[in-house]
């Protein structure tokens, strides 16, 4: 139901449960919470690349109609706690969030409530044409989960993300990219594919560890004010300063030819 892999310094998580849309089960949700981890931790991957197969990315967690008819169970009702929902789909969000990694997503068909959180979780977004994000909270009488009151408001603006969740509004991936929940959009599956690899590809030839705190450093510009920005962006600069990526960016730029980064 899910492959990870590792190659040519990109770690890839492809769900492949296409007969269920790639709904996720508990065991796909903690599979890929353990490959974000592991590549957190393997200094040979650079870049992670988020795919799926069938013709939907991920229609979100794997929640059966019976299931949900015994909502009024204790039992339903306790795994829906916060502490179930910290150590269940938000923890996905936060493992792709925080990783000091550049990520990909290339969504490929629907991307439903927990599956569009998925992808946004992500720094580049990639959609074509059929790509479909859509959210149900409000069908199913659910609060918006897996880190999307906080994601969405960031990438669309507070009255778009609200008619997401609480109409269930859909965005195309035609318009995806002008909404602001993707980077770009391509002609069909294959190019999407494709583009999504070698974005991949260059984001894991890239300066790893600068890269790691400037995605941290933009992630937290929502929360904090322009004088801590500037002290983060002081302590960051002065860890990168001593990198052995930024000699090589130097020693290249007076060469003039391109840079050859480990990732250090």
């Amino acid at each position: 139901m899910l492959r990870v892999e590792t190659s040519a310094g990109i770690g890839r998580i492809v769900l492949n449960r296409p007969e269920a849309k790639n709904a996720l089960t508990p065991e796909m949700r903690d599979g890929i919470v353990d490959a974000v981890r592991e590549f957190r931790g393997d200094p040979g991957v650079r870049a992670v690349l988020i795919t799926s197969e069938g013709d939907a990315f991920c229609a979100g967690m794997d929640l059966s109609a019976s299931t949900m008819v015994r909502a009024s169970d204790p039992d339903f009702r306790a795994r829906m706690t916060s502490e179930a929902l910290r150590n269940g789909v938000q923890s996905f969000i936060r493992e792709l969030w925080e990783l000091d990694k550049p990520t990909v997503a290339a969504v490929d068909g629907a991307a439903v409530g927990p599956g569009a959180h998925l992808a946004l979780a992500c720094d580049f977004v990639l959609v074509q044409p059929r790509t479909r994000f859509m959210w149900s909270f409000a069908k199913w009488g659910l609060v918006a989960d897996a880190g999307g009151a906080y994601l969405l408001p960031r990438l669309v603006g507070l009255p778009k993300a609200k008619a997401l969740v609480m109409l269930g509004e859909t965005i195309t991936g035609e318009d995806a990219v002008a909404a602001g929940l993707a980077y770009q959009c391509v002609e069909n599956s294959e190019q999407l594919r494709s583009d999504a690899e070698a974005l991949a590809a260059r984001l894991a030839a890239g300066p790893t560890r600068s890269m790691g705190l400037s995605k941290r450093l933009l992630n937290a510009s929502f929360e904090t004010d322009l004088a801590h920005s500037l002290e983060l962006e002081g302590h960051f600069q002065a860890l990168a300063a001593g990198s052995p990526d930024l000699a090589e960016g130097m020693k290249a730029f007076r060469e003039k030819r391109d840079a050859t980064f480990d990732g250090t």
